[in-house]
């Protein structure tokens, strides 16, 4: 926008310059010629005044005059008698016949005649003004001045290009100025835009409205700060009530599990066992479900970060993790350092996230098959890699595994909460969590975390036991 108003004001301003100084050069440009040939015309009839009577009495020509004023202007004078003859020619010799001329011809009818023309042969233009020797109505001869008219020219392109430089001054200022001022129109606007790009982002945060804008911009920072406080409500309200309506589930829910798996005995030769081993199987999958809303309610929760050594955290979830990937008949192995890799985390984050990707690895990869825990660097981020070697994703499937309750198929077990719970804690944190397909075959889940230094405890610590 600041771009479009600037490029408008120099459009407004080059209009008004055109239409003003187009007509003032053009105007300087007549006058300069109007005056020029005024002031030759007065010398040429000054000048014929003093051959008047020499030709009216038919007597011999005195060229002092007109070749003293040849050597003042650089004009050329040429003097006729009443049959265009010439008498006197301050250039060349006399006798020549200029009745042939136009403007000659012209003033020997008794009229004056001026005008401007290109000579080829001096190769200027040339201003020549001509008018009759007369007395008492009769025509006599014709004093003709011819004068370089590349002086008056000069000065009028000259003047044309005074009007030119100080237009271009004048849209240099308008440019600096109307970038000034358009910067502060458009300054409360992008001060909006970054307001509606943090709300994108989730941060709902409402920044106080600019003061300098004008009331419509006010207006509309008031509303989407407004728009945002109900947002950020209606948001908190809703987690409070996910978390609230988990809390609240779990007991009941533990309690009828509990019911139901005692009660197996009793139901262990009837008919009721099959429906009550079912019963006992979706209490089990609904307390999941609900253990897994509260997980991802509170992993949406803003928190503080703090320092985590994810390499040992890695180390300790792989070495919990390779019970159960015994029983699966996968094998679980680490790669990297096992301590001293530090990221900002949320507490207890990194080890949510490294349960929810070992339990979906070791769940996929089939038996005799490895699971890979990988702890790594990057400039500025830290990264960890669970790679499995179990069937994958497809492109389309990657992209929706990381929506909420999404499952490849109904047969797939567990909630689809997941992989949303580790991506909402990596984003916590500032970091991100993305899949991938894993070199011959099977799925790379990879998080990236903020890299940080170790605790000041932690490296005293380090020192004194080295």
């Amino acid at each position: 926008m600041t771009r479009r108003l600037l490029v408008g004001y120099l459009t407004i301003t080059l209009i008004v310059l055109l239409a003003f100084e187009i007509p003032l050069a053009i105007f300087y440009s007549q006058r300069e010629e109007e005056r020029f040939t005024t002031r030759v015309e007065r010398d040429a009839v000054v000048l014929s005044s003093f051959y008047e009577d020499v030709l009216d009495a038919g007597a011999e020509n005195d060229p002092a005059p007109a070749m003293d004023y040849a050597d003042r202007t650089g004009a050329r004078v040429v003097v006729t008698d009443a049959e265009g003859l010439s008498l006197l020619d301050t250039d060349q010799r006399t006798g020549r016949d200029f009745s042939t001329r136009p403007e000659v011809g012209q003033a020997l009818t008794g009229s004056r005649a001026t005008g401007i023309r290109h000579s080829d042969t001096l190769g200027t233009d040339l201003l020549f003004v001509a008018v009759p020797i007369a007395s008492g109505g009769t025509v006599h001869g014709v004093l003709r001045l011819t004068v370089d008219a590349h002086e008056v020219f000069q000065r009028v392109e000259r003047f044309w290009l005074s009007l030119a430089a100080m237009a271009l001054v004048v849209l240099a200022a308008v440019a600096v100025v109307g970038w000034a001022v358009a910067r502060s129109v458009t300054r409360p606007l992008r001060q909006l835009q970054t307001s509606a790009r943090r709300f994108a982002e989730g941060d709902l945060s409402v920044p106080p409205p600019p003061t300098e804008a004008p009331e419509e911009v006010q207006a509309l920072a008031h509303a989407m700060g407004v728009m945002a406080g109900r947002l950020d409500e209606l948001i908190g309200k809703q987690r409070a009530f996910v978390s609230d309506a988990s809390h609240q589930l779990r007991t009941p829910l533990t309690a009828l599990r509990l019911r139901l798996e005692n009660s197996r005995p009793a139901l262990a030769t009837g008919a009721m066992r099959p429906d009550a081993e079912a019963a006992i199987d979706e209490t089990r999958r609904l307390s999941e479900l609900v253990d897994d809303l509260l997980k991802l309610a509170q992993a949406e929760q803003a928190a503080d970060v703090e320092p985590i050594d994810v390499a040992t955290v890695a180390a300790q979830r792989a070495d919990t993790w390779s019970a159960l990937a015994d029983v699966s008949s996968v094998t679980l192995e680490l790669d990297g350092p096992q301590s001293g890799v530090w990221a900002t985390a949320v507490p207890g984050s990194v080890e949510q996230i490294l349960d929810n990707l070992l339990d979906n690895a070791v769940s996929a990869g089939p038996e005799g098959s490895s699971v890979t825990v990988s702890v790594g660097r990057r400039p500025g981020s830290v990264v960890m890699a669970v790679s499995d070697r179990g069937p994958g994703l497809s492109d389309e499937a990657k992209e929706r595994a990381l929506e909420r309750f999404w499952r490849g198929s109904q047969a797939t077990p567990g909630t689809g909460l997941g992989l949303p719970i580790a991506h909402s804690l990596a984003e916590a944190a500032g970091g991100t969590l993305t899949l991938s397909d894993r070199p011959g075959g099977g799925l790379t889940a990879q998080v990236t975390l903020p890299e940080t230094s170790a605790p000041q405890d932690d490296r005293e610590r380090t020192t004194s036991e080295g």
